[in-house]
């Protein structure tokens, strides 16, 4: 079983840590960044999955009907 350390430190029903101001008062367990959280993804792969994945779905069932 996994120790709480190996678990990054987070309880699971317990809420995550606020974001990091001070880096150097928390240096031992810090919270995220604020560029961490505030990101903006815009090439993530969320758009092309969102294509692809029913499309090949829908390729499978047909080649699963017709051809099995």
């Amino acid at each position: 079983m996994e120790t709480n350390k190996e678990q990054g430190g987070q309880e699971p029903l317990k809420p995550h840590k606020p974001i990091e101001t001070n880096y150097a008062k928390h240096q031992d367990d810090p919270g995220p960044s604020r560029q961490a959280v505030d990101e903006y993804d815009k090439n993530g792969a969320a758009v092309a999955l969102k294509w692809i994945i029913p499309i090949l779905i829908i390729a499978l069932l047909i080649y699963w009907l017709f051809f099995k």
